[in-house]
C-alpha cells in the first residue's frame, strides 16, 4: 500500500492529471470514478489505482478489471484526485487514436467541427450530446481545450470511450477534407441565412461550432457552404456552445428519423 504523497506512482499521477504534455508524451491519461473506470475498454485500461476504503468495500468487484490494483490510503488517494469527493477509483488510460477516414467514412457522416473552443465542461458535455443524438465523428482545431483534461474526461460521461475525434493542425484542410468526402459544411453563425431547421440534413452534415467567446474565426466560417442561425428570443445575443451544438446535433437527428 502506498502511505506517502512523496511516493514516485503518486508524482506520476499527479503529472498526468495536470499536464497536457506529459499525458501525451506517455500516450494516456487518467479516468476517475465508478462510471468512467468502469467503461473503459479492457485493452486501453493501463494502471488501476483504488483507495483503502475502495478496495476493502469492492475487492471482489475489482477482479473483473483482470488487473491488480494499487491500493492508496484514503488521504493519499485525496490527494492525487482532481475531485472534491472522490470515489476511490481512478485508472490510467491509453489514449484513443483515429484517422480522418474513421471520422468521414462511416455510412452517412454527422460530423461536429469545433473552432478553437476553450472550456472542459463545454467539450465534454458536446462529447456525450453528441453520442446521443448520433453523431459519427468530431474534429477539432488544434488549439481546442484538451479532450484528456481530467474535467473534460468526467463530463463526457463515457461518451469519450466511443465517439471518434481528431484534432487536426490545419482547420481550413481539414474542412475541404469533409467537402471531397460529399460532406455539406453548415456554420453556426448570428448572421446566418436561414433557421437551422429550414435546411436538409438527410445527406453527409457538418456544423461549425465556434469558441465561446468569439464565436468561429471568420476564415473557418467562410469555408462554410451556408451559414444558419438559431432564432432567439429575448435579448440574448448568442447560447452556450455546447447548448448550440446540441439544438443542431439533435435537428439532424429528428430529420434522419
Amino acid at each position: 500500500m502506498i502511505t506517502s504523497t512523496g511516493n514516485q506512482k503518486v508524482k506520476e499521477l499527479l503529472q498526468l492529471q495536470k499536464k497536457s504534455r506529459i499525458r501525451n508524451q506517455e500516450g494516456v491519461f487518467i479516468a476517475e470514478g465508478s462510471r468512467m473506470v468502469g467503461e473503459t475498454p479492457k485493452e486501453s485500461l493501463v494502471r488501476l489505482y483504488v483507495s483503502e476504503t475502495y478496495y476493502k468495500k469492492h475487492e471482489e468487484d475489482l477482479k473483473k478489471y483482470n488487473r491488480q490494483p494499487e491500493v492508496l490510503t484514503d488521504t493519499v488517494f485525496a490527494y492525487v484526485s482532481d475531485t472534491k469527493t472522490p470515489q476511490g477509483i481512478l485508472a490510467v488510460v491509453r489514449q484513443m487514436e483515429y484517422t480522418m477516414e474513421e471520422i468521414t467514412g462511416k455510412g452517412n457522416p454527422h460530423i461536429l467541427v469545433l473552432d478553437n473552443l476553450q472550456d472542459p465542461g463545454n467539450l465534454g458535455t458536446i462529447f456525450r450530446t453528441a453520442e446521443a443524438a448520433g453523431v459519427t465523428g468530431i474534429l477539432m482545431s488544434g488549439d481546442c481545450v484538451d479532450i484528456y483534461n481530467p474535467k473534460t474526461i468526467r463530463s463526457t460521461m463515457g461518451a469519450v470511450y466511443r465517439m471518434p475525434f481528431l484534432y487536426v493542425k490545419d482547420m481550413i484542410e481539414g474542412i475541404d477534407n469533409l467537402k471531397k468526402n460529399n460532406i455539406r459544411v453548415y456554420a453556426a453563425h448570428l448572421d446566418g441565412k436561414n433557421s437551422y431547421d429550414k435546411e436538409d440534413y438527410c445527406g453527409g452534415t457538418a456544423f461549425l461550432i465556434g469558441n465561446e467567446g468569439n464565436g468561429l474565426r471568420p476564415e473557418v466560417a467562410e469555408k462554410a457552404d451556408v451559414w444558419v442561425r438559431i432564432p432567439m428570443e429575448g435579448q440574448a445575443e448568442s447560447l452556450n456552445a455546447a447548448v448550440a451544438a446540441a439544438v443542431l446535433m439533435f435537428e439532424v437527428s429528428r430529420q434522419r428519423r
